[in-house]
């Protein structure tokens, strides 16, 4: 059995991502935010008031990388912490003005990669593309 690493999914999935990555960063850098932290402002702009531990699940990082993203945007003062009125032991984020006005911002830009990368690609075959990779996610996630 031969195995070609230019042939594997694992590989092409992981190059793919990287390059898409890279280009967002490029497009980004001006705002001063990575792709990692892209993925946390944007849950919190489908919702604010989120757990770390949320954050983490809604992101797909483990949660040390996430406290640390948050820190990083906190310092930033695009998000802020307060104490969850739950269970004052922990807290919520939320976005700050400055992180709201990043929205409109920084969605355009991520949009030009995007149709930069789907260039040429029928809209069929990308939705296609999606419910395959989901499917994939889910079956190692058993």
């Amino acid at each position: 059995m031969t195995f070609q690493l230019d042939n594997s999914l694992g590989f092409i999935l992981s190059r793919t991502s990287t390059r898409m990555k890279n280009h967002l960063l490029h497009s980004i850098k001006a705002y001063d935010v990575t792709p990692e932290q892209w993925a946390v402002l944007n849950r919190l702009w489908e919702r604010e008031e989120v757990s770390p531990k949320e954050l983490a699940e809604l992101t797909s990082k483990d949660q040390p990388t996430t406290v640390r993203i948050l820190t990083k945007l906190e310092r930033k003062g695009f998000i802020a912490r307060k104490v969850n009125p739950d269970d004052n032991r922990a807290f919520l984020i939320s976005l700050t003005n400055e992180g709201r006005e990043l929205k409109d911002k920084l969605i355009p830009l991520a949009l030009e990669v995007l149709d930069k990368a789907l260039k040429d690609i029928d809209k069929k075959q990308v939705k296609e593309a999606i419910v395959i990779l989901n499917k994939i996610y889910a079956n190692l996630d058993r």
